[in-house]
């Protein structure tokens, strides 16, 4: 006898990841995907995990958090990590990939899977209360399907202004401009820099702030609140001069070797541009380049114009240019549980970036959570949370309503977060030494993990015709 079906609503990283995770326990799926029915003002594709904003997923190193966060997933064999791991492209210290061969392998899995059936249609509503339902249509959730989320939760929808970075033709760069360097020299010279002086800045900074903007949506205009770690260049450059300059533009630790001998270092400080523009791959071959924290919400004639100040980058070819968009979220330490259930309806789950959850690696996270817990409720047992030691159990702690008291204070508005440290648990015994004290947290948290998959495992009857899969 089959275990009762786990609808999960949305194909992106985490409704990929929970419909793999749930599938892989036997348990029957359908996975309801609107595109190509009906895209988003983000969107391209109809392909499932499609990247809308940078293609990176943060540092790779587990002494960072976003590395940590990924290694926790690979312990569980997460379906999104695997992928972003087989079509990785260089980026430094950081996880990147091919946009396109990414997204195309979860569909190709997803799709080929014996007990995941896809539905291409427009969910309008909450489903009924017998459905166990996992609900991630991440911040791009259809105006309709908000609106209905707000009704049952009674709480005003939260929702934050998102942008997305211009990616141009690699070859349409200046080569005698633009070079090859990662910061401070560490490892493979993964980006490619565009290097301004003080005039080539300030300028462009005037017209950065002069552009013109596109128009929002009406509904868009009521609230437009940016969210902080995601800003558009325009909003950044109008905070101070040096604004951009210690943020996505900082050249410090990169020295254009265009401008002399690298090892004169009486004179190297003279070989620092004032500004760098950075470009990262969007695919193995380097045919696409992604402007590195350019998220705008200039109009695209505005953004041909302006960024073609840059040096290096005057006859630049645009593949897609930046765009904004209103993003979604809920108000989770009041509405959910940290098992990613609904106070209000346990057969109902919410993953990935609707939760509060920021970046690629934490959506995944959450789907991978919501995953395993519905596998759990249509096998009549126990739904689990994550260890607190873990990132994967912190972050979600802090979405839910572990973290209530941070949501009943009104000054401090509820906003998504990204993988932190600052989540984490202290140490029992304090490390001063910041690198030895990440360290910790990440023998710990695989240590706490380890044990907590052994007993998840336990759990779950294995089918034998899906433990090749898994």
């Amino acid at each position: 006898m089959l275990d009762r079906e786990v609808l999960v609503i949305g194909a992106g990283l985490a409704g990929s990841e929970a419909a793999w995770q749930v599938a892989n326990t036997g348990v029957p799926v359908k996975l309801v995907e609107m595109r190509p029915y009906k895209s988003t003002p983000a969107h391209h594709t109809s392909e499932f995990g499609e990247l809308v904003c940078s293609n990176s997923f943060g540092a790779l190193s587990p002494d960072r958090a976003a590395g940590l966060l990924q290694k926790e997933l690979r312990i569980f064999k997460s379906l999104v990590i695997q992928t972003a791991d087989k079509f990785a492209v260089p980026a430094g210290g950081a996880l990147a990939v091919d946009r396109s061969k990414f997204s195309n392998a979860l569909t190709e899995a997803l799709s080929n899977h014996p007990l995941i059936e896809i539905k291409r249609f427009e969910q309008l509503d909450l489903p009924s209360k017998e459905n166990i339902t996992i609900l991630a249509t991440g911040p791009l959730t259809a105006y309709e399907l908000s609106h209905k989320i707000q009704d049952f939760t009674g709480i005003n929808e939260c929702h934050f202004f998102d942008a997305a970075s211009p990616i141009i033709y690699g070859d349409s760069i200046d080569q005698e401009i633009v070079f090859k360097a990662s910061r401070y020299d560490k490892g493979d010279p993964a980006y490619l820099n565009c290097p301004m002086d003080k005039n080539d800045y300030i300028h462009f900074r005037n017209e950065l702030i002069k552009g013109a903007q596109a128009d929002l949506k009406d509904f868009e205009k009521e609230s437009a609140n940016f969210f902080e770690a995601c800003l558009p260049i325009e909003e950044i450059a109008r905070r101070g001069v040096d604004t951009m300059r210690y943020g996505p533009l900082k050249a410090i630790g990169l020295w254009n070797p265009k401008w002399g001998d690298l090892f004169d270092r009486e004179n190297r400080l003279k070989k620092r541009p004032h500004a760098i523009v950075q470009l990262r791959r969007e695919d193995l071959e380097g045919k696409l380049l992604n402007m590195v924290g350019f998220q705008t919400n200039l109009k695209w004639s505005e953004q041909k114009r302006i960024f073609r100040m840059i040096p290096g980058l005057e006859k630049a070819e645009f593949v897609r240019f930046g765009v904004m968009h209103r993003n979604t979220f809920l108000e989770s330490p009041k509405l959910l549980l940290p098992t990613l259930q609904f106070m209000k309806r346990e057969n109902l789950f919410a993953a990935g970036q609707i939760t509060g959850t920021e970046g690629y690696a934490a959506a995944a996270a959450g789907g991978l959570l919501a995953g395993i817990n519905a596998a759990l409720l249509a096998k009549g047992k126990k739904t689990v949370s994550f260890p607190e030691e873990s990132m994967i159990g912190s972050l979600i702690n802090f979405i839910s309503n572990k973290n209530q008291i941070l949501s009943n204070q009104k000054k401090n508005r509820f906003q998504p977060m990204p993988a932190s440290f600052g989540l984490v648990p202290e140490l029992t015994k304090r490390i001063k030494d910041k690198r030895l004290r990440y360290k910790a947290y990440q023998e710990r948290s695989t240590k706490a993990l380890n044990s907590f998959k052994n007993r998840l495992d336990a759990c779950f009857e294995k089918n034998h015709l899906l433990s090749k899969i898994y």
